[in-house]
């Protein structure tokens, strides 16, 4: 004889999985303290990314908590071109590992990147204690073709994958490693999410995938090189040059599956 679990149960069970993965949940529901966090719970605010260390928690006054407009709840909303350092710490908001890193980053973002977004390129996440290029992880709106590009980038140590440090313009080695969505889902009004799994970082032979709204929309190539931290120095960062809503972050201490991502997707989590 054959069980047959209902739909229902399946998923809560699923969702259960998930949640014992889980480092740091934020729903932005009437706070910005994260619902669970393996570190410290409080989203913090400084002048910029050269000054984390003068941070305290709270956001700024043009980062406000959006009643009743988020994916599900409330939802952090950037209200205008966000250029303060706005983040949670990531020591044991993120399950470093240097010698194989793996974790999945999910969230979800409502905005027209062709009407709401200013000048410049936009990163709603970037992950790192350091730059966009150099052991970090990030997401980005690019800045010059029509309609904007988003894009998934993964780089280890500078030193490790780009000795010279050729500027990123001018570095075919920075746009190889790229994944490129040269049309992607955005929309005022509507809800998009996004995840970013990656697995093996630091070890020789590691790899990220981008995901659309459940979709699978790229791997990047074998990422070699290794991953250093000062953890104390790691951040969440949220908003990087962004206007728009932005809801739900989790991240998970490994790399989630397709269907884990898809059950993401659909918000059931």
């Amino acid at each position: 004889m054959r069980w047959y679990i209902p739909a229902t149960l399946a998923t809560m069970a699923f969702a259960a999985d998930l949640k014992q993965d889980l480092t740091l949940h934020a729903t932005f529901n009437s706070s910005t303290d994260a619902i669970f966090a393996g570190g410290d719970k409080r989203l913090y605010t400084a002048p910029s990314y050269k000054e984390q260390a003068s941070a305290q928690p709270g956001i700024p006054e043009d980062v406000v908590l959006a009643r009743g407009q988020g994916h599900s709840g409330d939802a952090l909303h950037f209200l205008k071109k966000n250029t303060r350092a706005v983040f949670y710490k990531a020591e044991r908001n993120i399950h470093f590992d240097p010698s194989s890193w793996s974790g999945t980053i999910s969230f979800w973002l409502s905005l027209d990147p062709e009407t709401d977004l200013e000048p410049g390129f936009c990163d709603p996440i970037q992950v790192t204690d350091k730059a966009y290029n150099d052991s970090a992880i990030w997401v980005d709106f690019t800045r010059d073709e029509k309609p904007r590009h988003f894009r998934l980038g993964v780089f280890g140590n500078l030193k490790d994958w780009n000795p010279g440090n050729t500027p990123a313009d001018k570095n075919p080695a920075f746009h190889k490693r790229l994944i490129v969505v040269e049309q992607p889902p955005f929309a005022r009004g509507k809800w998009t999410h996004v995840a970013i799994a990656f697995s093996g970082l630091g070890g020789g032979n590691g790899s990220a995938r981008l995901y659309l709204d459940g979709e699978r929309r790229g791997s990047t190539p074998a990422i070699k090189e290794s991953f250093q931290w000062n953890l104390s120095n790691g951040a969440i960062r949220l908003g990087v040059n962004y206007v728009g809503l932005m809801d739900d972050v989790a991240i998970f201490r490994r790399a989630l599956s397709d269907d884990e991502i898809a059950l993401l997707a659909k918000g059931t989590f």
